[in-house]
């Protein structure tokens, strides 16, 4: 499935298993390939047919301190305001806890090209989208 893809299988193994943990109001929590009822809600409440779920922490998986992590990710708010973007926290953490959650945004109506643009500007192995189905998926970027 992901064969052709740069990023070592026990990465590709470990996105899969993640839970993508959206906060606010209408908190959800995001499964790779399994329906999200809270995220179709959220989806409709905000008027868009398609979210993306994005980190600027850790670029191409390789782990930086928590001062550079947190500039990246408020540089990148920055951003997504700046674009007029809606978006809500959350953090991506693997079950094992083995890596260090890492904060991320739930960006609301951003397309798929968008999205991987963004992705790959920031270094990223992937990127989390939706679509009209909300069922996210995992999109790697290399």
């Amino acid at each position: 499935m992901f064969s052709g893809s740069k990023i070592d299988r026990d990465t590709i193994q470990a996105y899969l298993e993640t839970d993508y943990c959206v906060h606010g109001d209408s908190p959800a929590t995001l499964k790779i390939g399994e329906a999200c009822p809270k995220l179709a809600s959220l989806h409709e409440e905000h008027r868009v047919d398609c979210s993306a779920f994005v980190t600027a922490c850790n670029p191409f998986s390789q782990s930086r301190d928590d001062a550079a992590n947190a500039e990246q990710q408020a540089a990148l708010a920055h951003e997504l305001k700046q674009r007029s973007l809606s978006f809500l926290e959350g953090i991506g953490q693997h079950p094992s806890n083995k890596w260090p959650g890492e904060a991320s945004f739930l960006v609301l109506g951003l397309t798929l090209e968008a999205a991987k643009t963004l992705g790959a500007r920031l270094e990223q192995n992937a990127i989390i989208w939706s679509g009209l189905d909300s069922v996210p998926q995992l999109i790697l970027l290399r």
